[in-house]
This record gives C-alpha cells, sequence and structure tokens, in this order.
C-alpha cells in the first residue's frame, strides 16, 4: 500500500478547477517534486495532502485513511502527528530563539523537550546558534530551523512548499543536502517548487498545468546532490 495516494481528486472554486481529476501515488520513504506554473494547483495539491484543506471530490488516502472525509479536528490530528510542514516564508516567531520555535512544535504534539530540540538543531547544523532569536539568523539558517521544527515530532511526511525559494545559491545548496540526508535516512519528501535544480535532485517529478497532472518523470540518474550549471 501506498504511503499517499489521490484518486480521482478535484477542488472546484465555482468554475474553476483548481484540481481537476488528478490521481497520484506516493510511496513510503520517496522524494517527489511537484512543479508548474503560477496558478497550475501546486498549493491546493499542497494544502489537500498537508490536511489543511479538503477536495471537493476524490479520496486522498493518507495510510490508508481517506482524509477526504475527516472532520477538521481530525485533520489537525492527522497533520500534527504525520506531517512536517516546511514554508517558502519561515513563519517562526521573532521573539523566540531558534530552540524555542522547534520547541512551539513540540507543545502541539507532546512535551516540549529542549533537550530533544537541541537535538533537531544539531541535525541541521545550527548546534550553536540554538540561543539566536530569528533576526540574528541569515535567511538559510532559519530555513533551517524550520527544517528542525518539521523534524521534531517524527512525522511520516515532509512536505516543503517553495523551502529555497527566498534563499542565495549556497544556502539553497545546504537546504536540499538536508534533504537528501533526511530521504537516505527513509523520510519521505514532497517538494513543490519553481526551481528545476531543485526538482531535479528528486526520485521523480510531477508537472501541474490547469489543475492537471501533465507530465511525469523519474529521475534515472537520482543522486540527492543539487546540479547548479
Amino acid at each position: 500500500m501506498s504511503l499517499l495516494e489521490l484518486k480521482n481528486v478535484y477542488k472546484i472554486y465555482g468554475d474553476l478547477h483548481a484540481l481537476d481529476d488528478v490521481s497520484l501515488k506516493v510511496e513510503k520513504g520517496e522524494w517527489l517534486a511537484i512543479m508548474g506554473p503560477s496558478g497550475s494547483g501546486k498549493s491546493t495539491m499542497m494544502n489537500i495532502i498537508g490536511c489543511m484543506d479538503k477536495p471537493s471530490k476524490g479520496e486522498v488516502l493518507l495510510d490508508g485513511v481517506n482524509i477526504a472525509v475527516e472532520s477538521a479536528k481530525n485533520l489537525t490530528n492527522i497533520r500534527r502527528d504525520k506531517i512536517g510542514l516546511i514554508f517558502q516564508q519561515f513563519h517562526l516567531v521573532n521573539y523566540l530563539t531558534a530552540v524555542e520555535n522547534v520547541m512551539l512544535a513540540q507543545y502541539y504534539h507532546s512535551i516540549p523537550d529542549e533537550k530533544e530540540a537541541l537535538e533537531a538543531l544539531e541535525r541541521v547544523g545550527l548546534a550553536d546558534r540554538a540561543k539566536h532569536l530569528p533576526s540574528q539568523l541569515s535567511g538559510g539558517e532559519q530555513q533551517r530551523v524550520c527544517v528542525a521544527r518539521a523534524l521534531i515530532n517524527h512525522p511520516e511526511i515532509i512536505l516543503a512548499d517553495e523551502p529555497t525559494g527566498n534563499l542565495d545559491d549556497a544556502n539553497e545548496e545546504i537546504v536540499v543536502e538536508l534533504f537528501r540526508k533526511l530521504h537516505e535516512e527513509g523520510t519521505t519528501l514532497i517538494v513543490v517548487t519553481h526551481d528545476p535544480e531543485v526538482a531535479e535532485t528528486a526520485q521523480r517529478m510531477v508537472v501541474l498545468r490547469n489543475g492537471k497532472i501533465s507530465k511525469e518523470t523519474v529521475n534515472e540518474h537520482f543522486t540527492g546532490h543539487i546540479r547548479f550549471h
């Protein structure tokens, strides 16, 4: 059984089909990139996979559970327990330190544990920046705090929305290298990106256009390393 499966999924707003009969499977431990122009349905798909929205029609199976029919409360619990979210805009609390921002995710899941949060920061190379506020961190460091925050509750899936969109090439490479290590550890990664170089680091890529999957490719030379031209 696939970890995630979308079956004939639609998301309809009036006359607009943001998603139009989309079917997709993601296996446990897979690294999938989702690409497409603005308005193609990427964010809509991410919101549905991330339990932040429901489809108008179709099934979305996560670990065998059809999240398309779950209540808002259950969706919150599923998102908390199974999904680690990483955003382009970081969404860090500006008056909390790096380690406190990571512990905040624990607060909604279990009991905050500073030792565990520090270990998560160490995994992303930020142990020495744990007591710094977001304003004292570079964009790349802030994004790595977001990765640590997403990891802290040991999610089934890491779902990243344009995780390198605000980063320069050097920090983009650092974040993609983190994804490579997570993939080696068996983490399932779904990365929404506009950047073809980031997409090419994934095992598989799907392209959305007008709410439909227009292209699907497998990376036959998959290494997980970013290749700048």
